[in-house]
């Protein structure tokens, strides 16, 4: 399994350097079994989207649909242990064998790509959220298993997804217009019919400050599910605790830029610099210090969010 570690440690160091951050506060054995996680997620999302490394294309010219398809064969043969000579799979297999994972959380994030090939319309915001869910809510989950939670502790499960919602809402509020290049749009048409924007126009520049204004939906949306994630951490230990709430900060600063901009925002690409992942890193330590007393249990009802079924 040396390579296959050694292929996941490649992935997140060339493709997330925001996550590679976080994962560095993680004991050594979460650490490796986060990064052979990330290694099939960025590896399935780049088959699907024909990236490298969420980057660029590739030489990959098959159809979008066949594409899938391997995606989901490949999948199911890593779910049920069987060898399938490729290393980002194969890092899929030791994370189920070693944690146990349910399969339906894997199977629920390529559910998710099949959303996005088959181009289905948002046309209110509980669409825009399932996808969240099957993109990122689902990766959410499948972290918290990857540090230790149970998966049959559903309360703790529900708080890690909303993380990964309030992470996908910011991605959306700060891709908005490099997805529409891309012929992708997952603002909901109701919310484009609110501000009297069409799915055809809704990116053009004399509509940044009306697109700008659901932006600030979008993050403002974000802000209530990083709020409810954070009553999970107490269920984490230490080093868990804190490399979640430093990626909460860190995700969730990127978001905040965007919307206090303001219609500016939507001109390039909102990042974080080094110095201000270090900045949310030693706050978040305080955070995780004080956890169990600010975000105690019972935690408050998650009534209004949206909620994976069972």
């Amino acid at each position: 399994m040396t390579d296959v570690l050694g292929h996941a440690r490649e992935a997140i160091a060339r493709g997330s350097k925001s996550f590679a951050m976080a994962a560095k506060l993680f004991d050594p054995v979460t650490r490796d079994r986060a990064m052979l996680l990330y290694a099939w997620c960025r590896h399935t999302d780049d088959v699907i989207d024909g990236q490298v490394l969420g980057q660029g294309r590739n030489d990959d010219t098959r159809p979008p649909a066949e594409r899938l398809s391997e995606v989901e064969r490949l999948t199911e043969m890593a779910l049920a242990g069987q060898p399938t000579g490729d290393p980002a799979y194969e890092a899929l297999a030791q994370v189920v064998r070693e944690t146990g994972m349910p399969a339906r959380y894997p199977r629920d994030l390529v559910h998710g790509f099949r959303i996005d090939m088959e181009e289905r319309p948002f046309r209110s915001i509980d669409d825009t959220l399932t996808y969240c869910y099957h993109v990122a809510g689902c990766v959410g989950v499948m972290m918290a298993i990857v540090m230790g939670v149970s998966p049959d502790d559903r309360p703790t499960l529900d708080r890690a997804c909303d993380l990964g919602m309030a992470f996908q809402l910011n991605n959306i509020a700060r891709d908005v217009i490099e997805d529409a290049m891309n012929s992708r749009r997952y603002i909901p048409d109701d919310w484009l019919d609110s501000v009297q924007l069409a799915p055809n126009n809704f990116a053009f520049p004399p509509h940044r400050r009306q697109l700008h204004r659901l932006v600030t939906r979008l993050v403002n949306l974000a802000e209530e599910y990083e709020a409810s994630a954070r009553y999970g951490t107490p269920a984490l230990s230490n080093r868990a605790a804190w490399a979640v709430l430093a990626a909460a900060r860190i995700y969730g600063g990127i978001g905040r830029r965007v919307r206090d901009t303001g219609p500016d925002a939507l001109e390039t690409r909102i990042s974080t610099t080094k110095p201000e992942k270090l900045r949310a890193v030693a706050v978040a330590l305080s955070e995780t210090l004080a956890r169990k007393s600010r975000w105690p249990a019972p935690a408050p009802s998650r009534d209004g969010l949206w909620t994976m079924p069972d």
